[in-house]
């Protein structure tokens, strides 16, 4: 049983409740689980076209949808950072002193098959353990 669980979620590849159920039947009693999304970087070529208005709303509405999520959840709590997914879920989980991650695994389309998906990634870098969710 784990203290401090991850569950990333890739918002743009919809909400599902798979992962987010094996990381409730993982968690030891007292247990927190932090439902994550990282937002990828705004590309240099379009950033001064988008004001910080715009990537705060974005933040606000990417955290708003992982606390629907979490909502009927007791020690839950939803946290949403910039950067690419696969080092900025390691990283978080180093920062927090997390126990788990459990990470849903898409079915790998050609760039992931060229670069390594968010999920090899992850399994790759963290220091915890890691559950992949097919």
């Amino acid at each position: 049983m784990y203290k401090k669980i991850i569950v990333p979620m890739a918002l743009d590849h919809g909400v599902g409740n798979k992962g987010m159920d094996i990381a409730r039947g993982l968690r030891s009693a007292g247990g927190e689980i932090i439902a994550f999304h990282a937002l990828e970087p705004i590309p240099r070529a379009v950033r001064h076209y988008i004001s910080a208005q715009q990537t705060q709303e974005t933040e606000d509405r990417a955290k708003a949808v992982l606390e629907e999520r979490i909502a009927n959840m007791d020690n839950a709590r939803a946290v949403v950072l910039s950067g690419h997914a696969g080092w900025a879920i390691t990283e978080l989980a180093e920062n927090i002193g997390a126990d788990c991650i459990v990470i849903s695994s898409h079915k790998p389309g050609l760039q992931h098959l060229l670069l390594g998906s968010t999920a090899a990634r992850v399994v790759r870098h963290a220091n915890c353990a890691v559950h992949v969710v097919r």
